[in-house]
C-alpha cells in the first residue's frame, strides 16, 4: 500500500501536520507567510488558489483556516478590527476537488461540529478546546473527559494554580517555552507565537488513524 498524502492549507508551523505525519500520511502544507521552522514538504502561496489548483493530487485535505473573525478575543477586546473570513470560498474549493476534507477552527467557528476535541482527551496539560468539520469518511468521538481544575496563571491580580498552562499570549504566568512545548506536544519549534498559532498533533493523529480506517481502499 502507498503512503497516504495529505494537503495542509494554512499550516502554519505544522501542528496539524505534525500529527498526520505521526499517523503514516506524507505532508504537504501551504501558508501565505514563509514558516521557517515547518518541518516538511512547503509551498508559500494562496490556499485557496492552491487547493483549487492541486487538491485533487491528495487523498485527504486540512484546512486550518484563519480563525480571528471568530474568536472571543475579536468579539471582545479586539471589537471592532476587522479579519479575513476564508472559510466559505475555502471550503468550496474543497468540495469542488471531489476529496475527504477536514476544516478546524475554534468553537465559535461557523462549520459543521462533527469532532470536538480537546488536550485533556490525550492527556496533554492545554485544554484548547477545536472543532472539526469532517466530510466522506466518520471519526471516533473521543469521551470529553472533566477538566481536571484551572488554567494556571494570572487572573484579575491573583495567581492561580492549575495542571493546564493558557499557550496564548505574553503575560500572566503564561509558562516557559518548554512547557509550553511539552504541553502542546510540539518540539520541532520554540517560537512562542508559533507554538500558540498551533493546534497539538494529538488531534490530527486521532483524525488521521480515523481515516484511515475507512479509506484503506482509496489508498491502496
Amino acid at each position: 500500500m502507498r503512503t497516504p498524502r495529505v494537503l495542509d492549507l494554512c499550516c502554519g508551523a505544522g501542528g496539524a501536520s505534525m500529527g498526520y505525519q505521526q499517523a503514516g500520511f506524507e505532508v504537504v502544507g501551504v501558508d501565505i507567510a514563509e514558516q521557517p521552522n515547518y518541518p516538511f514538504e512547503f509551498h508559500r502561496g494562496d490556499a485557496v488558489e492552491f487547493v483549487a489548483a492541486h487538491g485533487s493530487d491528495f487523498d485527504l485535505i486540512h484546512a486550518s483556516w484563519p480563525c480571528q473573525s471568530h474568536s472571543t478575543l475579536t468579539k471582545g477586546t479586539n471589537q471592532g478590527r476587522t479579519y479575513p473570513d476564508l472559510i466559505p470560498a475555502g471550503r468550496a474549493a474543497m468540495l469542488a476537488t471531489g476529496r475527504p476534507y477536514v476544516i478546524e477552527n475554534v468553537q465559535s467557528a461557523p462549520i459543521r461540529p462533527d469532532l470536538i476535541l480537546c488536550g485533556e482527551m490525550f492527556g496533554l496539560a492545554v485544554i484548547r478546546h477545536r472543532v472539526f468539520e469532517v466530510h466522506d469518511f466518520p471519526t471516533l468521538q473521543t469521551p470529553h473527559i472533566a477538566h481536571r481544575g484551572r488554567v494556571a496563571g494570572m487572573r484579575h491580580g491573583r495567581w492561580y494554580e492549575g495542571p493546564y498552562f493558557a499557550v496564548y499570549g505574553q503575560g500572566g504566568g503564561k509558562g516557559t517555552v518548554a512547557q509550553w512545548q511539552t504541553a502542546m506536544g510540539i518540539a520541532w519549534t520554540t517560537d512562542r507565537h508559533e507554538i500558540a498559532e498551533a493546534i497539538p498533533p494529538a488531534y490530527t493523529q486521532h483524525i488521521a488513524e480515523q481515516f484511515l480506517d475507512h479509506h484503506t481502499a482509496v489508498i491502496a
